[in-house]
């Protein structure tokens, strides 16, 4: 025995000794834990493509509690629906002529203010929306009789555990959600009785809100349409859109209970059941809770073991804890609810904002990070969706009389464009493909990635060669007719905005790249376009929100919003455009003066990717974790904005690449964690991290 014990204590001194992370205990350390009721801390299961969100009972029991704070979703990639169209309003009705100059018209989906075009305008903006598939919670049980709340996030495990007395009787309560399916999972232990409702709503069709309306009873109905020996399958029909919930338990019975609502009444004191969601009608095979959340456990457990980690256990600066908790919850919040087939929308799978559609400029802030963490294949699932809807993006190039394919703004998984008096003349979402199929290649450099991607980014890549306008009397190529990342430019007066002049350059150079990869020569107008591209202009020493804003420092409404002349340096490798001298003298005069108070989530990973690159670690820091409302990351990881968006993901993922970058920096960069201090107080240790380009 005392041999076995020195084994073992010599065994455990080499694995300290080998400096390895421990990875169980630096997720463990980050579990959420609530003792309380918080409408804004509410906890969720999925799996990328699907999420459910629970309040303290572990379920979905109060949602009109948190319908104000962190809404009780239950989301998935395919759950949309449209309302009627009687009126037979076209697409085409929201389309206006511009002429920016550039020798032809170009059609905008835009908001119109009067007449059928106004009609067209709203009805193409909220249809289609993303439903919220079920509410599913205990009934009987009510606010004010909860006590004893114990409820743990088991990220490791992606486990809820819930605990708590209701009425003075216990409830013990595991959710989950299975990795490979639309399903969530739960075991109830009690005391009490235990009834489960399934109450199904009818949407909102609201800008930003739960989708549940509860008023509608009349306009869509829910049935029982099969039922065997520990199943029922419901159906769900609202308008033109029908969907099915599969209900497997080990005892009890569902009956329907009102217009909209199924009930499962268990015969004892325990209850396991699952609830499948399906856009097709499911067979009768019983799915059991345990076998799913052991396929739940697996998938986290190696999602933690084989991707990316930071450990910042060892710093003593008081601000570490704080950063290591929102890098690992954004972590798993960001695998939960941005890792789908169809790009993700702001707020993810857990509540809608732009009626459940996704923005294509912010696809780069949502995974962006995947293949810098290790965890290429989410990302690779999104990807293909590019591919799905080119024919689309091709026809909003042709209308506006370009070459290529124009990637839309706000969208839906059809790919069609949202009308919008700003998304629609936003280019900056443009190469975000080629930046996202480059992170992937560089994560998995094979030729299978190389083929899948190509043609995408030469379509991509023609466009934007075809969209610079060329300024003879200066030999350069300029770009106009567009607004910036920092919308508060307009698209009639707006003349090379920095981030996107550094972003074409970037796009055009890595679509070359790729060329040069598939065997192909360089397209030479391509390299005339990337060598004459123009300069960011600058004036006294600092660079200009564009080029057509001279007065860019002398008026507060310039300096409020997106601070996006910093992402062509920090986001964007250096370019042959910049001076770092200028470059710094900016980041400086942004760090020090911006109107903080008017910003959003992404805003600080940006100004700390560029303070690391201008060699400010201090200042990066101080960014990533500046105390500002929209800076915010609440008890459950959520990055909260505002009372319309308490979640933005886009800041969550800012967060992680821009650890990502303090961390392993980018090509060329030799300094060791060249985001963070060496005065001693940051000693950060991580695995499985990329560098940038």
């Amino acid at each position: 025995m005392r041999r076995i014990t020195f084994f073992l204590t010599v065994l455990l001194a080499l694995t300290a000794c080998s400096g390895k992370i421990d990875r169980a205990a630096l997720v463990a350390r980050n579990n959420p834990h609530l003792t309380a009721l918080d409408p804004l801390a509410s906890l969720s299961v999925g799996n990328g493509r699907f999420a459910f969100t629970a309040d303290v009972t572990g379920l979905q029991t109060f949602p009109e509690r948190y319908s104000r704070g962190v809404p009780l979703g239950t989301q998935s990639q395919w759950g949309w629906h449209s309302f009627a169209n009687p009126d037979g309003l076209r697409f085409e009705e929201t389309l206006l002529p511009y002429d920016f100059g550039r020798g032809h018209e170009e059609l905008y989906a835009c908001q119109i203010r009067e007449g059928r075009g106004q009609d067209a305008s709203n009805w193409y903006r909220i249809n289609p929306h993303r439903l919220h598939l079920g509410v599913i919670g205990f009934a009987g049980i009510e606010e004010d009789k909860l006590s004893g709340i114990d409820q743990t996030l088991d990220l490791w495990e992606g486990v809820i555990r819930s605990s708590f007395l209701a009425d003075g009787k216990r409830y013990d309560v595991l959710t989950s959600c299975d990795p490979d399916q639309d399903l969530v999972a739960a075991s109830v232990q009690s005391e009490g009785s235990i009834a489960i409702r399934f109450r199904m709503p009818y949407p909102t069709g609201g800008h930003s809100d739960d989708a549940c309306d509860w008023t509608k009873d009349d306009l869509h109905t829910t049935e029982i349409v099969e039922q065997g020996q520990g199943v029922a399958i419901l159906r769900h029909t609202l308008d033109e859109t029908v969907y099915y919930i599969k209900v497997s338990y080990d005892n009890g019975k569902v009956e329907m209970a009102g217009p909209n609502e199924a009930r499962l009444t268990a015969d004892g004191k325990a209850l396991h059941f699952t609830a499948l969601f399906s856009s097709e009608k499911p067979d009768l095979t019983v799915l059991p809770a345990a076998a799913s959340r052991a396929a739940s456990a697996s998938y986290w457990r190696r999602f933690w073991q084989e991707g990316g980690v930071v450990d910042f256990s060892r710093c003593t600066d008081p601000r570490a804890p704080e950063l290591e908790r929102r890098v690992v919850l954004s972590q798993y919040l960001l695998a939960v609810n941005c890792a789908s087939d169809t790009p993700p929308q702001e707020t993810g799978l857990t509540y809608n904002s732009w009626y459940g559609k996704f923005h294509m400029e912010m696809i780069w802030w949502h995974q962006a990070h995947f293949p810098l963490w290790g965890h290429e294949d989410l990302i690779a699932r999104t990807l293909p969706w590019y591919g799905k809807v080119q024919p689309v993006a091709r026809a909003i190039a042709e209308r506006q009389g370009f070459k290529g394919v124009r990637w839309m703004k706000m969208t839906d998984p059809s790919g069609l464009e949202a009308p919008s008096n700003t998304g629609s003349f936003l280019i900056w979402q443009q190469p975000h493909l080629i930046y996202l199929a480059e992170l992937l290649y560089r994560a998995n450099p094979s030729q299978a990635v190389i083929d899948q991607y190509f043609d995408l980014i030469q379509q991509t890549a023609e466009f934007m060669a075809d969209f610079v306008t060329y300024d003879a009397d200066n030999d350069r190529y300029l770009l106009k007719g567009c607004i910036a990342a920092q919308e508060t430019l307009k698209a009639a007066k707006t003349v090379n905005p920095p981030y996107e002049l550094s972003y074409w350059h970037f796009g055009l150079s890595t679509a070359q790249l790729w060329r040069e990869r598939k065997g192909l020569a360089r397209d030479p107008k391509w390299d005339e376009i990337i060598a004459k591209l123009s300069h960011l202009a600058s004036k006294d020493g600092l660079y200009l929100a564009a080029e057509s804003e001279p007065d860019t420092y002398e008026d507060i409404r310039m300096y409020s919003d997106h601070m996006a002349v910093l992402a062509a340096l920090g986001v964007l490798p250096q370019t042959p455009q910049m001076e770092p001298e200028l470059m710094k003298n900016t980041f400086d005069w942004v760090y020090n003066n911006w109107n903080w108070d008017e910003t959003w989530g992404w805003d600080f990973p940006t100004t700390c990717m560029n303070a690391v690159r201008v060699g400010e670690p201090e200042k990066a820091l101080n960014a990533i974790l500046m105390d500002q409302r929209t800076n915010t990351y609440l008890p459950n990881g959520h990055n909260f904005q505002d009372s319309r968006l308490r979640v933005y993901l886009p800041g969550n993922g800012g967060l992680l690449t821009a650890v990502a970058l303090m961390c392993a920096g980018w090509d060329g960069c030799t300094e060791k964690n060249p985001g963070f201090p060496k005065d001693g107080t940051w000693d950060v240790r991580w695995e499985g991290l990329k560098p940038l380009p």
